[in-house]
């Protein structure tokens, strides 16, 4: 605590004991005077934002940061700006030095208005970025349309004052474990590279069990400093380093064949430093996600590891492989929630695709099994002349009706959302076996998907697989709604860290976290010992 504080501290403890009477209840003139300006100085600080001006008016244009009262206020404030740079935020946005300037000299009642007001809004751009994130995802990647929770100035504000300052301060940033463990990441990895970092990098195109030398060494090493490995003087791509290799493989979504080929060794070549930006950008990642609210069961998409998970109290209960949209198609990330299933399912074909796919085709004349529809009513294409249209100016919507070759299989899963985008079976299982699944038109196509309903059934009946397959046998479309509706999270994630704590890694196949991490490096967000 600075010496103006402690005597602040001193002088409100001795004022806190005094004798109390009427009179000195009342403020005498100057101090009437004195109260005056000061609120005036409030008032007129904060007039430029309508939520600051209107929390103060609630607050009758006191000070909450530059009374005698305020020592614990300002000093949780101060600590948390001081240890910004421990989250990943942009540091250079909350001006503490200045802040502490306005603090020290805030010795009139103008200075005291300024003073409090810099402060509420440090501390509302702060509680912001901390706890939802401080980059515009959607400005930047036109795909992301994830609905950051902002909370709400005034909220913000009223909850702090009620609350002890620290301890409201370490709620602000995500309390999702899946944080916690990026954060210890993180420190973990800037103290690796105070201490040199990975060490130097494998200068070989491949390595196999049974190789020597010094390229063998430098894997070994690397290996050790990030933690796949004991400590070892062999110079032998020994049975010890093919399993550590595996294990790195696996962490990095690499086929995990113990051979230290192209994409492995350049995996292992990554920097700290690489590593550094992609761990701070998840953390930015998580707050996207931070609506503070407890979900007993959530479906989260990760589409940088084309894989669909069921969370439900935190574990993860059921996972499938998934196929993502392709590169010029990609699947948008946002959140919504699924609502309902539907077996056997009709394929109404979104009017792109069919312009592109199915349209010539048919006013060229030949064979289709879609269904025409006019108004929802099924046309006979053999009654049509279809020479009298273009592909722009073609009057029919498509529609597959159910069946072994529908282009949804015997199963969608539906979360109604603008990008008009869901979860579904597909005829084209083997494509599950690709190791990178970018195929599909922006959907989510599910190598189990009637596992993933059994899995979503269980909650609502005794015999989920009954259930699914006695509508499935029935051929008919039809709805199955969800007695509860749960959360779904499209994301993108390309790093995380495992319960086990080994940092996993993914490849950025839609280039989206190359420029968000660009965004956050020319923000001043950089690693402070960057070190191979």
């Amino acid at each position: 605590m600075s010496l103006r504080l402690a005597r602040t501290s001193i002088l409100a403890l001795a004022l806190a004991v005094a004798p109390v009477t009427v009179s000195s209840l009342l403020p005498d003139t100057a101090q009437a005077q004195t109260f005056s300006a000061l609120r005036q100085a409030i008032a007129e600080a904060s007039s430029t934002d309508e939520s600051l001006a209107t929390f103060y008016r609630a607050q009758d244009f006191q000070p909450i940061w530059t009374s005698s009262a305020a020592v614990e206020r300002r000093s949780a404030l101060i600590a948390a700006l001081e240890q910004a740079d421990i989250h990943g935020l942009p540091t250079a946005r909350y001006d503490i030095d200045a802040l502490r300037q306005a603090f020290a000299e805030a010795t009139n009642p103008w200075a005291r208005g300024q003073a409090d007001v810099m402060a509420t809004r440090m501390f509302l751009q702060y509680a912001s970025d901390v706890h939802s994130g401080f980059l515009d995802p959607g400005a930047i990647i036109p795909d992301i349309f994830q609905d950051q929770p902002h909370p709400d100035p005034l909220a913000l504000l009223t909850a702090f004052m009620e609350a002890n300052p620290h301890a409201f301060m370490a709620t602000l940033p995500p309390q999702d474990p899946a944080y916690a463990r990026l954060l210890r990441k993180k420190l973990h990895l800037e103290g690796l590279a105070a201490r040199g970092g990975y060490g130097p990098l494998v200068q070989a195109g491949s390595l196999a069990p049974g190789d020597s030398g010094s390229a063998v060494v430098a894997l070994r090493n690397r290996l050790i400093a990030m933690g796949y490995l004991e400590r070892s003087i062999t110079a032998e791509y020994d049975a010890r380093l093919q399993a550590a290799v595996v294990e790195f493989q696996l962490d990095n979504g690499i086929d995990a064949d113990g051979i230290a080929g192209g994409d492995t060794i350049r995996a292992v070549n990554r920097s700290v430093e690489d590593h550094w930006n992609d761990v701070v950008l998840h953390m930015e990642r998580q707050r996207w996600l931070n609506d503070g609210q407890v979900h007993d069961r959530l479906i989260f998409v990760n589409l940088a590891d084309f894989h669909t998970r069921v969370i439900d109290n935190g574990e993860t209960t059921f996972v499938t492989r998934s196929v993502i949209g392709a590169r010029d198609r990609q699947t948008p990330e946002f959140s919504d929630e699924m609502e309902h299933m539907v077996i056997n399912p009709s394929w109404y074909v979104p009017r792109s695709i069919a312009m592109r796919s199915y349209i010539p085709n048919i006013i060229a004349g030949g064979g289709t099994y879609m269904q025409l529809l006019s108004n929802g009513r099924v046309v006979n294409p053999g009654a049509v002349d279809m020479s009298q249209y273009s592909v722009s100016s073609f009057p029919f919507d498509l529609r597959q009706p159910p069946g072994p070759r529908n282009a949804l299989g015997s199963v969608k899963f539906m979360f109604p959302n603008r990008h008009a985008i869901y979860l579904h079976d597909t005829p084209e299982q083997y494509l599950m076996e690709r190791e990178v699944r970018t195929f599909s038109s922006g959907c989510i196509r599910l190598a189990d998907p009637h596992d993933f309903a059994y899995h979503l059934l269980e909650r609502q009946t005794d015999d989920p697989v009954g259930m699914f397959q006695r509508i499935l046998n029935t051929g008919q479309e039809t709805q199955v709604n969800l007695d509860v509706h749960i959360p779904v999270h499209l994301t993108y994630w390309t790093a995380w860290v495992d319960d086990d704590g080994g940092l996993n890694f993914r490849d950025d196949v839609y280039g989206r976290n190359e420029r968000l991490g660009q965004a956050i490096r020319s923000m001043g967000v950089v690693m402070p010992d960057a070190s191979s």
